[in-house]
């Protein structure tokens, strides 16, 4: 969760004690386990693509998908350099006395348009372990007539079948850019060949992405979590849309806007299970909110409230980042702005809390936080699993019975700080340690994994030894094992402090976006 930018109240509110409630355990003790006794560990993890695919600008994986026997990966070029480029005094928002990857002229030239900001898609063979890139984002002429990547990422996919489409379909959403049309939905029925699904835009939204393309009672639901001006994460509009005929470009309205409050920035995540299509928002001066519906009639259909103000956490849950299901109960990762340090609204360094919510009776439990309840933390865990650098639950999948759950992590951002001027508790307890060794051991992603949603052990707390691997985008499942696709903006050429004060770009091996797979094969 990168940004949101909008006004806010300051103070939290007081959180209510939840409710608590258990699944019961099968008769191992455990609910629904891996038959084969164990999820996968460090050791069941190889990496099948580094340096973003070999070009340091594919950043993120930010999307994935399995269709047609193949496992789809849609890329964000260039986004470190883009916002050190596109925002003045940048490195003083962030409080980095050296910006972490090479700026220069070229940026918004034709050339780095062309070189560095296009968008791609990549496919990959898994029995010849073979990675074909299927698409690459058109050149087009914005407004203004300048020349420029149509996209500059794709941040969601999914396989669905419209009116219109003779079989099933990967669908594929782009992020526009300020300067475009708008967001461009594409289709591809081989997975080679991509065309648009209807015209730029969602109606008159004033879109430049989504996060979320998910399928529910033959409907393919949406929102827009992006708009103009840099808000790559917050469009500022709290509206999910829907479709039956994507194809066509006719969306409707699902919901009131906001779900009639006005503090409700957007709709971050959704999820669908059986019964109900869910709807996370991002709220900065309350937490987020969790609403469902059955989708039933017409829309805008009728939507439920289960939770408010970040499930009793406040503003210290500022969005809900990711969900997933889980043993029958929802698990819900909650995240804050930039990273962990929203300085802005004055919140953080604050790590993410986990919640599990119970569809039947409303009722949740926290899991992985800093509120103790009568039974509760139910890890014995605080937030971040223990990691205050872990900014967000970033992404959460299910793989053979287990659940496995990525973070968020700054800290690799402490290279690029002195430390000699950090005045504070904090800065003062770094400046008495080694920071590139603590980073080199400890920085990077955590991956997490569990059989019963309470007791949690670690697949890896150091981005799989890359700390430039800085969150888990993507937890992908298929019959080939479970693909965990990385944010990795730091290449192609980063900054490296050579004496005190004085920064040097080198080519950076590791910089670039990381896919690994997880097998016992």
């Amino acid at each position: 969760m990168d940004e949101w930018e909008h006004a806010i109240g300051e103070d939290a509110p007081e959180a209510p004690a939840p409710r608590v409630t258990r699944p019961a355990p099968d008769s191992a003790g455990v609910t629904n386990a891996d038959p084969r006794g164990c999820g996968l560990s460090r050791r069941h993890f190889r990496k099948v693509s580094e340096n973003g695919f070999g070009d340091g600008y594919n950043s993120y994986a930010h999307s994935m998908c399995y269709f047609k026997g193949g496992v789809f990966v849609g890329t964000s070029r260039a986004t470190m350099a883009l916002l050190g480029g596109g925002h003045k005094g940048g490195m003083k928002d962030v409080s980095l006395d050296a910006w972490p990857v090479e700026l220069d002229k070229r940026v918004y030239t034709d050339a780095f348009e062309t070189e560095a900001a296009r968008a791609e898609i990549w496919r990959l063979d898994p029995p010849a372990g073979a990675w074909t890139r299927v698409y690459r984002a058109p050149m087009v002429h914005a407004e203004d007539g300048t020349r420029m990547s149509r996209d500059l990422g794709y941040r969601a996919m999914c396989v669905f079948q419209g009116t219109s489409d003779p079989e099933p379909a990967l669908y594929v959403s782009a992020w526009s850019r300020s300067k475009g049309v708008g967001m461009q939905l594409m289709r591809s029925r081989d997975g080679e060949h991509f065309e648009p699904a209807g015209p730029p835009g969602l109606g008159d939204l004033d879109c430049t992405s989504t996060r979320s393309l998910i399928v529910f009672k033959d409907m393919l639901f949406t929102s827009p979590t992006g708009a103009t001006g840099g808000r790559q994460n917050a469009s500022g509009i709290a509206a999910v849309l829907v479709s039956r005929d994507p194809a066509s470009g006719d969306w409707e309205l699902a919901n009131t806007n906001g779900f009639g409050n006005p503090r409700n920035l957007g709709v971050f995540e959704m999820l669908a299970t059986e019964e109900y299509l869910y709807a996370g928002t991002a709220n900065l001066a309350q937490g987020y909110e969790l609403w469902r519906t059955r989708a039933e009639g017409e829309p805008p259909f009728e939507w439920e409230c289960v939770l408010t103000e970040g499930a009793g956490r406040g503003r210290f849950s500022q969005g809900l980042v990711s969900m997933v299901e889980f043993n029958g109960a929802l698990y819900l990762g909650s995240g804050i702005q930039k990273g962990g340090i929203d300085k802005q609204n004055k919140i953080g360094p604050a790590g993410p809390e986990l919640v599990r919510f119970n569809p039947e009776d409303g009722s949740y439990d926290v899991v992985m936080g800093e509120r103790r309840t009568e039974a509760g933390p139910l890890s014995n865990m605080l937030p971040g699993w223990n990691n205050v650098f872990a900014g967000s639950i970033y992404k959460m999948g299910v793989h053979d019975g287990w659940l496995y759950a990525g973070t968020q992590d700054w800290m690799v951002f402490l290279l690029w700080r002195d430390m000699e001027r950090l005045d504070s508790p904090a800065g003062r307890l770094l400046q008495r340690m080694e920071v590139s060794d603590l980073i080199e051991a400890s920085g990077g992603y955590d991956l997490w994994r569990t059989c019963d949603g309470e007791n949690w052990v670690p697949v890896t707390r150091s981005g799989f030894e890359n700390p430039y691997n800085h969150g888990v985008r993507n937890i992908l499942s298929t019959p080939h094992g479970v693909y965990i696709g990385s944010q990795n903006q730091f290449g192609p050429r980063s900054a490296f402090e050579v004496e005190p004060g004085r920064w040097e770009y080198r080519d950076n091996p590791r910089g670039g976006t990381e896919i690994w797979l997880g097998t016992r094969d």
